[in-house]
């Protein structure tokens, strides 16, 4: 990896206390910690309509957990995402600002998360499938622990949330000891890989949409957004390889104009340019109307970047020299080392059955699956070569043999490993 320069890190101020998190609290108690969020936003430049319309809506879900779940199992409601982090996106129409982003809002239970899962999961999903429509956009809940976010280690989603977030319900300051959670540097290099993953899914998903001759006004939507969310994750993949990642995507795009060291790549420019179209739209999303032939010019730049950064990544991940995503798909050398082998034993049971256990991939990690997969579904093509398509049915579990086939398993099998 390059030698880059040490920079220091803007402070982040924790709400740190000796009590344990609440039981119940008191309607007073609750009243002054939100006169305490008061002065904070949710966009960096959103109508004051607007913000108010998130913060009413931040307190019917509120309403909405509290009557779900008992007092005494709650320890905090927290409102992550690019909203809770204050630059949520702000999409500028002809009647005023709208919000454009998820909502996403994480529930902190006591107890086993997975019986807490199972005992008020299916509620709270149904309360943000009801508040979803007048919100007019999608309202998300999340079950978690505290004392499991304690004792976890690092990742990308626990960086973002303890660093930047809004607290709904939470007096006591529930990220106590999530210290090693603001330590950007920690962030781990298959992080970085599994972010590169998600956003290649949706450049997969676009590619698939722009096989039609015509696009609807939603799928011109998705294509716009999900070549957007790619467009910032390769600098964004950048600067986590760097230990230079930053929860505010502004600072990022400042970080990612430093790394001089970096400017010897063929392709740096490049990321540090789309990654500024990137930002633009996360802070202020359009929803884009083009044809088919516009959008895959785009498509097609941004692709091709992806591929380029993918191998840098993956070659100063692993150890290797893959001169082509193809080599890189059809290596087995192992691709998800960090999870152990009677881990990845019991998922893959989970997920494939207890065939998996006479598989000699059953030791392997599911998402190694993905990995060997997405780039020949996205840069190389399964129907002229007879080698990688073997690979993909052998990857994908399938008889399936042309690229469609082999996408429809590929979007079966993501989503719990995205």
């Amino acid at each position: 990896m390059e030698t880059l320069s040490q920079r220091p890190r803007p402070g982040v101020t924790l709400r740190v206390s000796s009590e344990p998190p609440g039981r119940g609290i008191l309607r007073s108690e609750l009243q002054h910690f939100r006169s305490e969020n008061t002065q904070q936003r949710f966009t960096i430049d959103g109508s004051n309509a607007l913000e108010a319309r998130l913060s009413a809506l931040c307190d019917e879900v509120l309403e909405g957990v509290q009557k779900i779940v008992p007092a005494a199992k709650l320890d905090a409601v927290v409102l992550g995402g690019g909203y809770g982090r204050g630059q949520g996106g702000v999409l500028r129409t002809r009647t005023g600002d709208e919000p454009y982003n998820d909502l996403e809002f994480y529930v902190f239970l006591n107890g086993n998360r997975l019986l807490n899962e199972r005992r008020f999961g299916r509620a709270l999903h149904m309360l943000g499938e009801e508040m979803s429509p007048d919100a007019g956009l999608h309202v998300e809940f999340k079950i978690d622990a505290l004392e499991r976010l304690r004792k976890s280690a690092i990742s990308m989603f626990s960086y973002d949330l303890v660093s930047g977030h809004r607290l709904l319900f939470a007096p006591y300051g529930c990220f106590n000891q999530c210290e090693h959670h603001l330590i950007a540097r920690d962030i781990p290099l298959h992080e970085a890989t599994r972010l590169l993953m998600n956003r290649c899914t949706g450049l997969l998903l676009v590619q698939e949409l722009l096989k039609r001759e015509k696009l609807s006004d939603s799928d011109s939507d998705f294509v716009g957004r999900n070549l957007a969310k790619a467009q910032l994750a390769l600098g964004d993949v950048v600067l986590t390889a760097s230990g230079e990642y930053h929860w505010s995507c502004e600072e990022r795009h400042q970080r990612l104009k430093a790394l001089a060291p970096l400017e010897k790549l063929p392709w740096w420019r490049d990321v540090e340019k789309h990654h500024a179209m990137g930002k633009e739209f996360k802070l202020h999303p359009a929803r884009m109307q083009r044809s088919v032939r516009q959008f895959t010019m785009d498509y097609l730049s941004v692709s091709d970047l992806a591929r380029q950064v993918w191998l840098w990544l993956e070659n100063q991940r692993l150890g290797q020299k893959f001169g082509s995503v193809r080599e890189y798909g059809l290596s087995r050398v192992p691709k998800c080392a960090e999870h152990s082998a009677i881990h990845s034993l019991l998922v893959n049971v989970r997920t494939f059955g207890t065939r998996a256990l006479v598989s000699r991939a059953g030791f392997r990690y599911p998402r190694e699956r993905l990995l060997n997969s997405l780039p020949l579904l996205l840069w190389e093509n399964p129907g002229n070569d007879v080698r990688v398509r073997r690979s993909l049915q052998k990857q994908l579990r399938t008889s399936g043999s042309d690229w469609q086939s082999f996408v429809a398993v590929y979007k079966n099998l993501w989503p719990p490993f995205s």
